[in-house]
């Protein structure tokens, strides 16, 4: 059977071959192949009805849906190219990735699609991401109709993702239809994927993890559980969904899995008979934490490695002397049929006990940025590597000012820069603090002389610039920042600053006493103690930042402990999470329900 070479032809032929099998299962199904095939025709006959065709790109902003999953490939059979926006983005980060990517067209479900500025309508076709009603792959549709399907060739663009950058502004790793295959088919032959795997997909659709997830599952007409939002850092939902679902393979970055050890379960009853892969990328994994897995479970743990521009490059399995280590298990030798090796500055290959940054040539290495001339040569990754007597590679570190929080890559610039837009700042840093699930950004800011800059107004500023994940969880004001003796910022300095307290806050009383604890909680979680004591019950909360996936996932996790009100992720609206006032309220009427 000859290989695709396009990446939308696995979904199809997944679809020829077993029509009635699940393409995507768990919380996001039950959707089979056949009903997944039509809808991506049902939307690229929409979309080709706006002008849409090859080279173009359309963002996709949604939340996991199998309605997002067929507009991903929609968007491919027209011969264009898809941009993935993390649904929390706020709408000026979505602008801007629009206007970055000279985008055609933008596909997301009616909620998200209301909050698209007049100004950008005008530039791009708004498309909702639900089937229509009698159209194909939607209820009581006709399902015949076929759009046509777009073959393109191996080197031109299948979907651009948007990174942090150095410069200020998001940049767009532009990823081919070979790009993404030559590691797929990899993933597919180490994993020896069938029909009966069932792939969990943690990662958001913007997040370079998430390939592995859809397009190995569609390569072998396997299913796929995309984990929701609401719940991707709620750890006993993950540990239920690895059971429930009965998941064959896992792939998350390490702070998930350790989240699922430390406070979900994980290790406190037997692994699911289904598992048989664990593996895990974007952050060195504290090797104790690797320990406990190799002791719980038999599947294979396999440490996957690569920047955003080349997806995975190198690979290492975990073996029995791995955990006999006091530092994280080696990032491994080349796959996806890669090249890779260490540079030294003097421009020589290291060698085996010398380190080097680690360079990268083959199949994976990107098209280049969008907008930008085309990646010439090797990519250079900015890792610092450790050559072992194998040939394999242990990582040391980064070479710039690049960090990764909860697996996503930050450059630091590009928050100092967002930082320094606010008028009233007159300086500010930013560094990672911290380790595994607790590694987080801090920020120091000093004020102009005038200024009267608070934490809640700085965040509102930062929230309108940078996605949840970007924005710091601790921001500290201070007299002046610390320097060293060359005139340097003293970074260590700062990292020692992070440790200092903050203030807390607790009360007393029904509806009063929910809102005031409220108050405290995303006061100490989110805003660093609050200690000017900005935050009232009619802040809007959307508007600071404050919660990303993993802290609204913390504040249900939350009302649910203290409150004993379960909060579905559907509740989490601009409304009912528009203020402390809304909140609690909503939580005072349905503890009432629930007593009454």
């Amino acid at each position: 059977m000859n290989k695709p070479a396009n990446l939308h032809q696995l979904l199809a032929e997944a679809a020829a071959r077993a029509p009635q099998a699940l393409a995507v299962a768990g919380p996001c199904g039950p959707v089979t192949y056949a009903e997944l095939d039509a809808r991506a025709d049902a939307l690229a006959c929409v979309l080709a009805g706006h002008g849409v065709g090859r080279g173009d790109r359309v963002l996709v902003w949604s939340p996991k849906s199998a309605d997002a999953l067929a507009a991903m490939q929609a968007v491919l059979r027209l011969g264009a190219a898809y941009v993935p926006v993390d649904p929390l983005s706020p709408v000026e980060r979505v602008a801007t990735i629009a206007r970055e990517s000279a985008a055609r067209a933008l596909c997301a479900p009616a909620e998200l699609l209301s909050r698209v500025p007049g100004a950008l309508r005008p530039l791009l076709a708004c498309v909702d991401t639900a089937p229509q009603e009698g159209a194909a792959g939607a209820p009581g549709g006709a399902g015949t109709r076929k759009a046509a399907s777009a073959l393109v060739g191996r080197d031109e663009p299948a979907y651009i993702l948007f990174t942090s950058g150095s410069t200020g502004t998001p940049k767009g790793v532009s990823i081919s239809h070979g790009n993404a295959l030559a590691f797929v088919e990899w993933a597919v032959e180490e994993l020896s994927a069938g029909p009966g795997d069932r792939f969990a997909n943690h990662a958001s659709f913007s997040f370079d993890l998430s390939v592995l997830d859809i397009y190995a599952a569609f390569a072998v007409g396997a299913s796929v559980c995309p984990v929701p939002s609401e719940f991707a850092y709620a750890p006993k939902r993950l540990v239920e969904l690895l059971h429930q679902e009965r998941i064959t393979v896992w792939y998350s970055v390490p702070s998930v899995l350790v989240l699922m050890q430390r406070d979900g379960g994980l290790l406190d009853q037997p692994p699911p008979e289904s598992l048989r892969a664990l593996l895990f990328a974007g952050e060195p994994f504290p090797v104790r934490h690797v320990r406990e897995l190799a002791e719980w479970t038999d599947a294979r743990l396999l440490n996957l490695y690569g920047p955003t521009e080349t997806n995975v490059c190198t690979y290492h399995e975990v073996r029995p002397e791995d955990l006999d280590r006091d530092v994280p298990v080696p990032i491994g030798a080349a796959c996806s049929g890669d090249r890779v090796w260490a540079g030294r500055p003097d421009g020589r290959t290291a060698g085996p006990g010398e380190e080097g940054e680690l360079m990268v040539s083959g199949p994976t290495v990107f098209l280049g940025y969008w907008g930008q001339p085309a990646q010439d040569g090797p990519y250079a990754t900015g890792d610092r590597v450790r050559v072992r007597p194998d040939g394999s590679f242990d990582y040391l570190g980064r070479a710039d000012g690049q960090v990764k929080v909860r697996g996503h890559r930050i450059e630091l610039s590009e928050v100092s820069a967002a930082l320094h837009s606010h008028p009233e700042v007159a300086e500010a840093a930013v560094t990672a603090v911290g380790d595994g699930l607790d590694r987080c950004l801090a920020a120091f800011v000093t004020r102009t002389p005038a200024g009267t800059l608070g934490n809640i107004a700085l965040r509102r500023h930062l929230a309108q610039r940078l996605p949840p994940q970007m924005i710091p969880d601790d921001v500290r004001f201070v007299e002046k920042l610390p320097r060293n003796d060359r005139g340097k910022l003293d970074l260590a300095a700062l990292v020692a600053e992070h440790h200092s307290g903050g203030v807390s806050v607790t009360a007393t009383q029904e509806r009063e006493e929910i809102a005031t604890k409220l108050l405290a909680f995303i006061r100490e979680s989110f805003l660093s103690g609050d200690p000017q004591g900005e935050l009232a019950g009619d802040t809007p909360l959307l508007e600071l930042g404050v919660l990303n996936s993993l802290n609204t996932a913390t504040l249900i996790a939350h009302i649910h402990e203290q409150f004993e009100v379960k909060v579905a992720w559907r509740d989490v609206t601009p409304e009912t999470f528009k203020n402390i006032d809304n909140l609690s309220a909503m939580v005072h009427e349905r503890r009432l329900s629930a007593h009454a």
